[in-house]
């Protein structure tokens, strides 16, 4: 072998050596897309984690809300978006696992036009009510709500959310009826709560939790495995026999689903790596949640798990959005 074929042979090497390296290269501002309003759970998230992201990735981040449609506005605009990585979408991974079932037709497909990346964080639900409700904890409600069908007033975060399919199988596990009140979001749904609009509600803990502490209402249960430490006379699901005792509020970022595999790896760890922070950590769990970033793949399955148990029960209860 000659001198000019060592090295063209060599240059060859390295090009493809480096390759992956300059795949992964970010090379404008970035953008994390929350599909809804200011002031929710995946917009606090979002806000939390742009900067330091923002630091590891060498480029700006900006969280861009862009609501509507139940979720869809914001998710169709990051499936049709450059499979680069630059545009990311934060979201409750519910809203991915219920919408197939709650529109007639969306415009993009979630499993081919959206790429799990990294999920962030898990947060239990907090079923509170008013404070003039004449219940004091998770008994009494329950006694209330079989005594009285179809008088309590359920707020939620909109229609074929999980705080309303959740509130859906609590009822009828319970063998009575609520009323789902829908609102755009769960900050609205909490204030209709504060201000004795409605009745009850179940919301992630991120919003929840310091409306509970600070008295604007009545804690009855949580979600979860654990109960939660500021609020640790509540007891979980678990505990009491409820249904879905485990929902609340998976929070995960995805990309374009043809993005490169290269750069949702740089990504998967790049936001695992800010979550591992322990300041970001306690400020996650002073919002009432945890972390649960565990890679692109258990993402994948979660998603795919929760779409088949919410599926069954929009479909036994017929929810729709037209």
């Amino acid at each position: 072998m000659d001198r000019r074929t060592i090295l063209q042979a060599a240059i060859a090497g390295a090009t493809t050596l480096a390759a992956p390296a300059i795949a992964q290269d970010f090379t404008q501002s970035l953008r994390i897309v929350v599909p809804f309003g200011a002031g929710g759970t995946s917009d606090i998230l979002a806000r939390l984690i742009a900067t330091p992201l923002g630091r590891a990735l060498g480029q700006a981040v900006i969280v861009d809300n862009r609501p509507g449609a139940g979720g869809n506005i914001g998710a169709d605009f990051v499936a049709k978006s450059r499979p680069d990585g630059h545009t990311m979408l934060l979201l409750d991974v519910s809203v991915l696992a219920t919408n197939p079932f709650l529109f007639p037709r969306l415009p993009f497909d979630n499993v081919r036009d959206l790429a799990p990346v990294q999920m962030l964080l898990y947060a239990p639900y907090i079923l509170a009510v008013n404070n003039t409700l004449p219940v004091q904890n998770a008994a009494e409600l329950m006694a209330y709500a079989k005594a009285n069908p179809g008088k309590i007033n359920a707020a939620n975060s909109g229609t074929g959310t999980l705080s309303h399919l959740v509130a859906l199988s609590l009822a009828a596990s319970w063998g009575t009826e609520m009323v789902a009140v829908p609102y755009r979001g769960g900050a609205p749904a909490l204030l209709s709560l504060a201000s004795n609009e409605s009745n009850l509600t179940l919301a992630g803990a991120t919003q929840s939790q310091a409306y509970v502490v600070n008295g604007q209402m009545r804690g009855i249960a949580v979600t979860g495995r654990n109960r939660l430490a500021a609020v640790p006379n509540l007891p979980t699901f678990h505990e009491l026999g409820w249904a879905e005792p485990d929902s609340g509020t998976w929070q995960g970022i995805l990309v374009q689903g043809a993005t490169p595999p290269a750069i949702i790896a740089r990504l998967e760890r790049e936001i695992a790596t800010v979550l591992a922070d322990p300041t970001i950590r306690a400020r996650i769990q002073d919002l009432g949640g945890e972390v649960a970033a565990d890679g692109a793949a258990a993402f994948r399955a979660r998603l795919t798990e929760q779409t088949a148990a919410y599926g069954r029960i929009i479909q036994a209860n017929n929810v729709r959005i037209e």
